[in-house]
């Protein structure tokens, strides 16, 4: 018998799962048909020693098919891509499956598997943040990622909103003197975590799995050590074991980092206002932490080592910031971390130097959040005891999609323009591009100088579109159907030759007809064109 393992830790690997496990199911589904006698009667797998497989061998037959559902090989691909270990192991198994990880990948893979017949466990555990926070059942997304990072969005975005109601006509009582009671905001925010970690318990409880609230590490390839909360061990072992651990916050290797600053697993549910803040990083947990914070009140200023969402098409980054700017943000570009010291009064003095020109500066704050990336929670797994290896880099599709929460929101899909050239050449790929003016902008005369938008396609027809990127209100959801239609092979002509929705922003994709090889001004000539 041998082992296979996967690691699983992105969102990207859990849809990948769930299309190729439907997938799989799909062909079976065709495969039993195809297989049927004449009578309607399924022919069973062969047994050891049939000649037939007509409707009186049946019931024979099914009695010597594997009972273990996952034993199919394009299964066992799916819950484990990396090469099979050669490891004997004698006797029964715990499980089926195991997987280390309670996160969206982890459970998703968890609940396909019960799906096809195999007794499961999930291991769970959270180590606490240096600055003692921990979480529940469900991961990262749930408890201190996407879910609560786009409440605190969505809070922020109603503030703007509230002091914009008065130029539509509604009568707020000093709009000036509205702002955000953090307390009731963080409760509101954790109060929803808790019963989404509630409802997962249950639901894995409904579907028989077992659920285990323990730190597991490897003692073979078959077999799991679980601390428990109390201290105590349990062993286990399963036939097959997914990594689905996911990862954590990066801290920098400077003074004062651990004692006294926070990270995203901290800021969702922090007990005090955060108050005048440094965010250390400007990817895109960066720059969403310091965008809901000045749009909640607070004064937020951030460190750029090198480029802002570097990975993302620059252009677009650029925008991005340009309005956080606007907004009142402040950047400190080509700049890293270099201390933060504890004041008498409770501050922070946090120290930073400009790689470019060596100079120096500080300043004082009440909260320092470092974002400087995330790493893989696999140094606890004992890995070399399951004889797995670990690659330095990852992937995840070559058709990512990703909106970053910004106050103005930034959405994409497929390739960026300087990843399009790169492979391509510059010849090779054409960019339409506008910038455009949302109707909700209009009555408040909001700022739409950063409201862009652009088409990375091949240049040769029929023009395959490679990449959309949007700057602009709801880019999550005017990016969301788009991706599917890059996946179908979407070109430029089907794009310009279908009739949006008016007036929508997304419509704005269909009416892209200048190039940026053309020269063109792309700013609209009319408010409504």
């Amino acid at each position: 018998m041998s082992k296979r393992i996967r690691n699983i830790e992105s969102d990207e690997e859990e849809n990948y799962i769930y299309w190729k496990i439907k997938k799989l199911k799909k062909q079976a589904r065709r495969s039993r048909r195809a297989r049927k006698g004449r009578h309607g009667c399924r022919a069973a797998p062969p047994a050891d020693d049939a000649t037939d497989a007509d409707c009186s061998n049946k019931k024979a037959s099914q009695q010597t098919a594997p009972k273990d559902k996952l034993e199919d090989p394009e299964i066992l691909e799916i819950l484990g891509a990396a090469p099979a270990i050669d490891i004997k192991y004698n006797g029964t198994f715990d499980y089926d499956l195991a997987v280390i990880g309670g996160g969206s990948g982890g459970l998703a893979c968890a609940k396909e598997a019960v799906n096809h017949g195999a007794k499961v466990a999930v291991l769970d555990y959270v180590t606490p943040s240096p600055l003692g926070t921990k979480w529940g059942l469900g991961g990262t997304c749930v408890n201190v990622g996407c879910i609560p990072k786009k409440l605190m969005h969505q809070a922020a975005l109603l503030g703007e909103s509230i002091h914009e109601a008065v130029s539509y006509g509604w009568e707020v009582p000093s709009p000036k003197d509205i702002k955000i009671n953090w307390s009731s905001l963080t409760e509101a925010v954790q109060n929803h975590i808790k019963s989404v970690n509630w409802v997962t318990r249950v639901d894995l409880r409904d579907k028989k799995i077992e659920y285990i609230n323990g730190l597991g590490e490897f003692k073979d390839a078959h077999t799991i050590i679980a601390t428990l909360k109390n201290g105590s061990k349990k062993e286990l072992t399963a036939k097959n074991i997914v990594i689905a651990v996911g990862g954590r916050p990066h801290y920098p290797d400077i003074p004062g980092a651990l004692e006294y600053c926070i990270s995203s697993d901290d800021i969702f549910s922090l007990g005090y206002p955060p108050g005048k803040t440094l965010v250390v990083g400007a990817g895109y947990i960066g720059l969403e932490c310091a965008g809901f914070l000045n749009s909640l009140g607070y004064s937020a200023t951030v460190l750029v080592r090198s480029v802002p969402l570097r990975g993302f098409d620059q252009q677009m980054a650029h925008l991005v910031t340009a309005e956080m700017e606007e907004r009142g943000v402040r950047f400190h570009h080509k700049c890293v971390p270099l201390s933060v010291e504890k004041l008498e009064s409770g501050q922070l003095k946090a120290r930073w130097q400009n790689t470019d020109t060596g100079e120096q500066c500080e300043d004082v704050f009440d909260t320092v959040l470092m974002a400087t990336g995330r790493y893989a929670l696999t140094k606890a797994l004992n890995l070399p005891a399951a004889g797995v290896t670990q690659n330095l880099c990852s992937r995840s599709g070559d058709i990512p999609r990703t909106t970053v929460f910004t106050p103005l929101e930034y959405g994409c899909v497929g390739l960026s323009e300087e990843t399009a050239i790169a492979r391509l050449g510059e010849d090779a790929v054409e960019v339409y591009h506008a910038y455009y003016k949302p109707t909700e902008f209009f009555i408040p005369q909001r700022n739409i100088r950063n409201c862009y938008l652009k088409a990375v396609a091949e240049r040769a027809p029929p023009q395959r579109v490679l990449g959309l990127h949007f700057v602009g209100p709801v880019a999550g959801e005017v990016i969301q159907g788009f991706a599917a239609a890059i996946k179908c092979g979407l070109t430029m002509e089907q794009l310009m030759n279908t009739v949006g929705i008016h007036p929508t922003v997304a419509e704005e994709f269909t009416r892209l007809n200048i190039t940026k090889r053309s020269g063109k001004d792309p700013n609209p000539a009319s408010c409504c064109s």
